[in-house]
């Protein structure tokens, strides 16, 4: 379930993207190199940054069965060879809870987790509770378990639902968070004993260090962001989507909050157009319109809220449940590049990024990560402006710059991946970029660097002669033209037991984090070209 549009229609193949890094357990394969143009060179080292491949959607499918086992055998060799440091996996919800509640069935993924091991990869987790199917780079179709829909079919208000009444099934509204409509538990307790089974029954390959990142899903695609241009209920690129809060639950909790403010009377929005509208058309979203209201920030600032608060507890559970385990923890975050450009950047405020030229919406979400010890997972890093059509105002490469410097400005390690196929050495340079703004230090580590890049997504056509041959090479100058180094020590990335979550920050003090600070500065282009 991808879900970012690029230029014309099409973005982002989703759900399985975090990157990290992962535990020194290893020492460097002697000889092992991922291009014989590779070099060992310990200053150069502290430049690498490590590349992970996502596998196919359904790699396990709907009926937890691993299909082709000796194909991706062959595949997964070929990245070694490439040197790519590891691959990333969605390991869904709806598969593994199919059964039940606490009916958890984790062989198959065992299985394949066992390859990805004997082929010599590290491995990125991702906790999967959204469905697979109706959007952009769905090619298979993975609901939530039908327990959960079950429970919808008499009440339907425990899915994001818009002004229409249009429900969405993908994942549940976060209004149900800490309601215990779920056979007697909560959305964040099906989520917390979920990653609990996951540390049980992977234990061995934590402690193995084949496990090295848990990507925690928060939403739609894995994306901590509300289903706000569903592909599935007619959106299309560059369409504003639509607010995702009407449920039953969503709005008793915003008539509370406007109550307790004073203001019994605000309802929510009902002038905010619908998913293929553009801004001017709407009175929510047109210049000088609601959203710079009394009732209109009031409004933005409680939805965009929400997500703070549903991101905040559940990783608070993940760091209990991986707690002194060798892994890191990850997030996503959906690169809505759309009407950037425009005052009200309106595709954005839908999904719940408050954010606008004088109101950062992204760095309280990298804020909250500091206590978790969690790292950002970006997209649209093989995006270019130049590549956008003028009526969409998007503005990829501005956002990238603005997503990636809160981030670091917050002391967090960011990571990132693309949000199409793409092939081409533009794409790749473009996403080394991002990766080092500022190029390599040939006497120590970079003045900016991401912690990892993760490529979306394996397939046949990435592995066509002439495409991988290019792929090689981006691995190579993701690597700072080094040899493949197995032990992460040597790029200073060091994977310590995960700590406890730190003491809760007061929501003041994350929207302190709303005020705009200049992006740092980013080369016009990467000293590493695939092509160069």
């Amino acid at each position: 379930m991808v879900r970012h549009p690029l230029n014309k229609y099409l973005l982002r193949n989703s759900h399985t993207h975090s990157p990290s890094l992962y535990t020194s357990h290893y020492s460097v394969l002697k000889g092992t190199k991922s291009s014989k143009m590779g070099t060992s060179n310990p200053n150069m080292l502290l430049n690498y940054v490590p590349v992970y491949v996502m596998l196919p959607l359904g790699v396990v499918n709907v009926n937890n069965v691993f299909e082709d086992s000796e194909g991706l055998k062959k595949q997964l060799l070929q990245l070694k060879e490439a040197g790519v440091d590891g691959v990333m996996v969605d390991v869904w919800w709806g598969i593994i809870e199919l059964n039940g509640p606490k009916q958890y069935d984790w062989g198959t993924y065992r299985s394949l987790f066992k390859l990805v091991q004997e082929c010599g990869l590290k491995l990125q987790a991702i906790m999967s509770f959204h469905q697979c199917g109706g959007n952009v780079g769905d090619i298979v179709n993975i609901p939530i378990p039908k327990w959960v829909l079950d429970i919808g079919d008499s009440d339907p208000d425990i899915f994001y639902t818009n002004r229409s009444g249009n429900r969405n099934i993908e994942y549940l509204t976060i209004g149900v968070d800490n309601l215990p409509l779920f056979h007697g538990r909560t959305a964040i307790q099906i989520y917390s004993d979920y990653m609990k089974s996951f540390k049980e029954n992977m234990s061995d390959f934590i402690e193995s260090g084949l496990i090295i990142d848990i990507e925690v899903g928060l939403g739609p695609a894995g994306e901590l962001r509300f289903p706000s241009y569903p592909q599935s209920q007619g959106w299309e690129f560059p369409g504003i989507g639509e607010f995702q809060c009407y449920d039953k639950y969503l709005k008793a909790e915003f008539k509370a909050a406007a109550a307790k403010a004073g203001h019994a009377e605000w309802e929510l929005p009902d002038d905010a157009g619908s998913y293929n509208d553009v801004p001017e058309s709407t009175e929510f979203f047109k210049s000088n319109g609601t959203y710079l209201t009394e009732k209109g920030k009031f409004f933005l600032t409680w939805y965009s809220n929400k997500l703070l608060i549903h991101g905040d507890q559940i990783l608070e559970e993940a760091t209990k449940a991986f707690q002194g385990c060798n892994v890191t923890i990850a997030i996503k975050v959906s690169g809505i590049h759309w009407w950037y450009k425009s005052e009200s950047h309106a595709a954005e405020l839908t999904a719940g990024y408050y954010n606008l030229q004088d109101r950062d919406g992204y760095r309280p979400i990298a804020r909250m990560l500091t206590r978790h010890h969690a790292i950002l997972n970006f997209t649209c890093l093989e995006m270019r402006d130049s590549e956008q059509s003028s009526d969409a105002k998007s503005a990829p490469q501005e956002l990238v710059q603005q997503v990636l410097s809160g981030g670091w400005r917050e002391k967090i390690e960011v990571a990132g991946e693309n949000a199409l196929p793409r092939y081409d050495a533009a794409a790749y340079n473009q996403m080394i970029l991002n990766a080092r703004p500022n190029g390599v230090n040939k006497n120590g580590p970079p003045k900016l660097s991401m912690y990892g890049i993760t490529y979306l997504r394996l397939s046949d056509e990435l592995l066509q002669k002439s495409n991988f041959a290019i792929f090689k090479k981006f691995v190579l100058k993701m690597h700072a033209d080094q040899d493949y180094v197995e032990d992460p020590n040597q790029y200073n990335h060091v994977i310590i037991p995960l700590k406890p979550s730190g003491p809760k920050i007061p929501l003041e003090k994350i929207l302190e984090a709303t005020k705009p600070i200049p992006p740092f500065p980013w080369d016009s282009e990467t000293d590493m070209k695939v092509d160069g």
